[in-house]
C-alpha cells in the first residue's frame, strides 16, 4: 500500500510510477535499477530505493511473470554459514529446493534482528517461492510485531514465510512452523546424567532471552526437578554457542578453585568441544574424572566420543521446503511441525564418584 508521511494508510497499493515519481526519475530507470541492469550514480539509486521502502513497493508478480523473469527460487536466512547447525539445515534446504527445480539463495544476518528483517523485504521484492529463517533470536515484542507485518507483506506477494527451528510467532499469522524437541532433547540428556548418579551438573552456553538457550536451559531444569535434584543457579553458565567459549566457561570454572560438579551438558557439540580442550589441559579426564555431553549430534562429537542429542538437522530444511511449497501448490499442509530429538550414547559418560 502507498504510505503517507502522516502514517495514515490509503486505498490502493504503490506502483512503480509513484516510486519514479518520488525519486524524481523515469519509470524506466526505476525498472533498470530494480532489476540490476542500471549503472547509475549511487544517489539516484539511493534514492530510488528509498522510494520503495517509503512506499512498500513490491514489483507485479504477473507483469514478471510475462517477461519470463519470475523467480522461481527459495530463501534461506541463517545466522552464520561457518557454524554447522546452520550449514546442516542448507543443505537439507539446498537438496529439496533442487528436487522442486527451485534455486537456493542463501543470506546471512550474524544475528541481527534489522539485517533479518531488511533480507526478507528483499526477497520478497524478489518474489521468492518461500522465504525460509533459521535458528536462534531474541523474539522481543517490537521484532514479533514487525516479522508478523512482514509474514503478511510475504503472504501478499505471494510467498510464504517459513519459521525452521523457531517457536511460532502467534495465532492467525501466516507462517509455517518447521521444529524440534528442544526441551525434550534437553530434558533427556540430563536424566541421563542424572541416572548415572550426577547431581552436581555444570551447565555451559546460557543465553538469556534467545530460543534455542533458553529451550536447552528449560529442559536441563525440568530434568533436576524431576530427579528431586535441587536446581543451584551457581552451576549454569553464560556463554554463546561457539568453541572458543566453551574453552573459556571451563577454564574460569576451573581456575576459580576445585571443581564442584561431576557432570557438565554443553550447550552444543561445539561447546562441549571448547570445555573438553579446557578439562584436558586441567588434567581432567573424561569421562574418567569428569562426565561430559552435548547437544546437536554435529562435528565433533562423534570424532571425540560425546554423548549428544541428535537433531534432525536436514530433515527440518527438506521439511520446511516441503510445506512451504505445498501451501503454494494449494494443499491443506500443515501449519507446525515438530520433529522428535533422541540422544545419541557414545563415551563420554561414567557413573558417577561417591566420596
Amino acid at each position: 500500500m502507498v504510505r503517507r508521511s502522516d502514517g495514515a494508510t490509503p486505498a490502493r497499493r504503490a506502483t512503480i510510477r509513484d516510486v519514479a515519481s518520488a525519486a524524481g526519475v523515469s519509470i524506466a530507470t526505476v525498472s533498470r535499477i530494480l532489476g540490476g541492469t542500471y549503472p547509475s550514480a549511487p544517489a539516484t539509486r539511493n534514492r530510488v530505493l528509498r522510494a520503495v521502502r517509503e512506499l512498500d513497493y513490491v514489483a507485479n508478480a504477473h507483469a514478471r511473470a510475462l517477461s519470463g523473469s519470475a523467480s522461481k527460487t527459495i530463501a534461506i536466512i541463517v545466522n552464520s554459514v561457518i557454524s554447522p547447525y546452520y550449514a546442516h539445515v542448507a543443505q537439507g534446504v539446498q537438496a529439496q529446493a533442487a528436487e522442486h527445480g527451485r534455486l537456493c539463495l542463501i543470506a546471512t544476518t550474524g544475528g541481527d534482528p534489522a539485517r533479518e528483517l531488511a533480507t526478507m523485504r528483499l526477497m520478497r521484492e524478489e518474489h521468492a517461492d518461500a522465504v525460509i529463517l533459521v535458528g536462534n533470536v531474541v523474539i522481543d515484542q517490537s521484532y514479533r510485531d514487525r516479522l508478523t507485518e512482514y509474514a503478511r507483506a510475504l503472504a501478499a506477494a505471494g510467498s510464504q514465510l517459513v519459521l525452521c527451528g523457531r517457536p511460532p510467532i502467534e495465532a492467525g499469522v501466516p507462517a509455517i512452523v518447521v521444529e524440534f524437541d528442544n526441551t525434550g532433547g534437553a530434558y533427556a540428556v540430563t536424566s541421563h546424567l542424572l541416572s548415572h548418579g550426577h547431581e552436581r551438573i555444570l551447565y555451559l552456553g546460557h543465553k538469556p532471552g534467545f530460543t534455542t538457550a533458553e529451550g536447552r536451559i528449560a529442559g536441563y531444569r525440568a530434568a533436576l526437578a524431576s530427579f528431586g535434584v535441587r536446581h543451584d543457579t551457581g552451576l549454569e553458565m553464560r556463554g554463546t554457542f561457539v568453541r572458543s567459549e566453551g574453552y573459556r566457561m571451563m577454564r574460569e570454572r576451573l581456575d576459580s578453585g576445585p571443581a564442584d560438579f561431576t557432570a557438565v551438558f554443553a550447550a552444543n557439540d561445539q561447546v562441549a568441544a571448547g570445555a573438553w580442550q579446557a578439562l584436558r589441559e586441567c588434567g581432567r579426564r573424561v569421562p574418567e574424572d569428569i562426565s561430559l555431553v552435548g547437544y546437536d549430534d554435529l562435528p565433533p562429537a562423534e570424532d571425540i566420543g560425546l554423548t549428544t542429542v541428535h537433531v534432525p538437522h536436514e530433515e527440518l530444511g527438506r521439511a520446511a521446503v516441503r510445506l512451504a511449497l505445498e501451501r503454494e501448490d494449494g494443499a491443506a499442509g500443515r501449519g507446525h511441525l515438530m520433529l522428535g530429538t533422541h540422544i545419541v550414547v557414545r563415551d563420554s559418560v561414567r557413573p558417577a564418584r561417591r566420596s
